[in-house]
């Protein structure tokens, strides 16, 4: 990924928080030669690995986990994200843009066929997404229906090498235009995330700013 220095996010517990938040990604790799991308939730071990190990499944009908042990792994989070129109900032020599949050993670694949672990992937999934839900979902279903369900499903495990962070959110404008951004994205409404996340980026940089 193309990460111009004043974009550049590099702090892992940020990129991990990121991660979390945003954990609905898409795998990519090759299959016959071919760029091939799968859309999956992921669960990440902070603690596994330098960087982190990522986790999950997919389905085994699907042709993609045949090849991947094979080959390092792209997986792409990617977080909030908008129009920004040149009209907002109230300057001249301006040009529209679109500011976004992604972070690339790269890494070899541990595929996983073993029924036990397979079992705690699953419910350690189920855990983490029902968790919010008024009255939260469990796996406790017949022995059978459990064992017909992890055959149709391969698990994985990636230590990630590599981890690239891009939050583009108009650091590279004066502070009063970023604020002008800022509160034209709250005015539309939908966008409140992005909105907070140049907020706070906007702090830091003033922060470190004062501090220099």
């Amino acid at each position: 990924m193309y990460v111009p220095s004043s974009f550049a996010e590099t702090d892992l517990a940020t990129l991990h928080t990121f991660i979390e938040q945003n954990s609905f990604g898409i795998v990519v790799s090759q299959v016959e030669g071919v760029p091939f991308a799968t859309h999956l939730p992921f669960l990440l071990d902070r603690y596994s690995g330098p960087q982190g190990t990522l986790i999950g499944h997919m389905a085994r009908a699907n042709p993609h986990w045949q090849e991947l042990e094979t080959q390092t792994a792209l997986i792409v989070f990617s977080g909030p994200h908008a129009y920004i129109s040149p009209t907002w900032y109230e300057a001249e020599n301006v040009v529209p843009t679109w500011n976004y949050t992604a972070v690339h993670a790269y890494g070899r694949v541990r595929l996983i066929h073993d029924n036990d672990a397979l079992l705690k992937i699953v419910q350690d999934s189920i855990a983490i997404y029902e968790k919010t839900m008024p009255s939260p979902w469990s796996l406790d279903h017949s022995e059978q229906f459990v064992e017909r369900l992890l055959k149709q499903i391969v698990g994985f495990r990636i230590e990630v090498d590599k981890l690239e962070g891009k939050f583009k959110l108009n650091q590279n404008h004066p502070v009063e235009r970023r604020e002008k951004v800022i509160r034209a994205l709250r005015k539309q409404g939908g966008q409140d995330a992005l909105a907070e996340l140049m907020e706070r980026e906007s702090k830091k940089r003033t922060g470190h700013a004062m501090q220099d």
